[in-house]
């Protein structure tokens, strides 16, 4: 399985396209967030899926839960694959509600890989980074969500309390060499997959490369690489 989701992180639909366009030969799953959502909304998401595509829809939802609900019922009936909710109880039990007997699988988002300790503190938690992932985790465990967004470094972690079946998606992932950006907790492909990645969110190492089918081939190929001595175990 290929476990990559390219992020369509865009201020266009004609901008998005082109990514697609130039990576359709190897990726079949693209991440739809909130700037290309706000400048294409719905009917990109749409064009995704007339063409085949798995959408994981990153809106993060956060409101109040009767919200919550009506909005997820809507959008489970686009044929998404994916939809974010903030890690909050009233918010992941109303978006599991909503989605109903759909295919439609709920990712609660635990602490933004964009934050470290520091922005913790000044938000306001007496919690660590990692005291509040573990909460966050916990509780979105009990709310019946069917996976959570992690960061890299954290997913080894999430998986030894969540067991085999929650799917875990993990941004902030760069191989090596690759240009860290904005984020504070990143991982390689590798690394995030040896540690119980289910999808690897990658965005600019793929969409800003000359070729970016080459550049998913690789990636796909370093994944390869560090599999074989596992399966030769």
């Amino acid at each position: 399985m290929n476990p990559i989701i390219i992020a369509l992180d865009c201020e266009s639909a004609a901008e998005a396209r082109a990514i697609v366009d130039a990576t359709s030969k190897t990726v079949g799953f693209y991440k739809v967030g909130m700037e290309l959502y706000a400048a294409a909304g719905m009917e990109f998401v749409k064009e995704l899926r007339a063409r085949r595509k798995k959408v994981f829809l990153d809106l993060k939802l956060h409101d109040i839960g009767e919200t919550v609900r009506r909005t997820t019922a809507v959008l489970a009936k686009s044929g998404v694959s994916l939809l974010t909710v903030h890690a909050e109880p009233q918010v992941m039990r109303a978006a599991v509600e909503g989605r109903g007997s759909s295919k439609l699988r709920i990712l609660a988002v635990t602490v933004l890989t964009s934050l470290d300790q520091a922005d913790i503190q000044e938000m306001g938690y007496s919690r660590t980074l990692r005291e509040l992932l573990d909460l966050r985790v916990r509780n979105a465990v009990r709310a019946g969500v069917d996976g959570l967004v992690c960061s890299a470094q954290e997913v080894g972690d999430v998986r030894r309390v969540v067991g085999p079946d929650l799917l875990l998606v993990t941004p902030g992932v760069r191989s090596a060499g690759a240009a860290q950006g904005d984020q504070k907790r990143v991982a390689t492909p590798a690394q995030a997959m040896a540690d119980g990645a289910s999808h690897l969110v990658i965005g600019r190492q793929v969409t800003r490369a000359a070729d970016p089918n080459q550049a998913v081939r690789e990636i796909l190929a370093e994944l390869r690489l560090a599999d074989a001595p596992r399966q030769n175990s």
